[in-house]
């Protein structure tokens, strides 16, 4: 079984309909002493990096969810659930996160645009991947939906996608049994259900 962690931060219900229609079952869960029984967890959110932290804080999901990896489980976040994994964000002023990954979430940079571009970065754009399981059955490049302000700046050696906006930024990692994707896979239609539907074969 997998469980959607539950944290007060965002889109629960388009990934678990996303569930529903590969035929998966997934179960919401908020409380942190549950989740060991679960055999993989998907991390959704939308929202500010220093609000969805204090709310994993308060409710000691935190601390459960460093303790579910540690058993090498699959475990994936998505988008603001991706920026959770890593060291800190600037978002809002200076935030630690999870720490399960090396590196930081910054905004993006107009000065370094090779043309205009708006923030946040909002619709379809395509992702360049590595190879990884949760890529199997589609294409080197294929297009994903993104909505976001704030991206990942990390080591090639956890870069599994690369996409372009205004730069080249990751976006999606993997770091032994974690992944972490900053487009909605729940919103990217065929594609995206293939991302879920590999995450459960993981």
């Amino acid at each position: 079984m997998t469980a959607i962690i539950d944290y007060n931060m965002g889109n629960l219900r388009s990934v678990h309909n996303a569930f529903e229609k590969i035929g998966g079952k997934a179960t919401i869960i908020s409380d942190p002493d549950k989740l060991q029984s679960f055999d993989r967890l998907i991390l959704p959110g939308v929202g500010a990096f220093g609000d969805a932290m204090e709310h994993l804080k308060e409710s000691g999901l935190d601390e459960a969810i460093k303790a579910f990896i540690q058993t090498g489980k699959p475990f994936m976040g998505v988008c603001l659930g991706m920026q959770l994994l890593f060291e800190k964000s600037e978002e809002f002023g200076a935030h630690e996160g999870l720490g399960l990954i090396e590196g930081e979430v910054i905004r993006f940079d107009k000065k370094r645009f090779d043309t205009p571009h708006k923030i946040p970065h909002m619709g379809w754009n395509e992702v360049f991947t590595k190879s990884s399981p949760i890529f199997q059955n589609l294409p080197e490049h294929f297009y994903l939906y993104f909505v976001h302000s704030y991206h990942v700046k990390t080591a090639d050696r956890y870069t599994i996608a690369i996409t372009h906006y205004g730069y080249d930024f990751t976006s999606a990692v993997q770091k032994e049994n974690i992944f972490g994707i900053q487009p909605h896979p729940e919103k990217s239609h065929k594609n995206g259900l293939q991302i879920i539907e590999n995450f459960l074969k993981v």
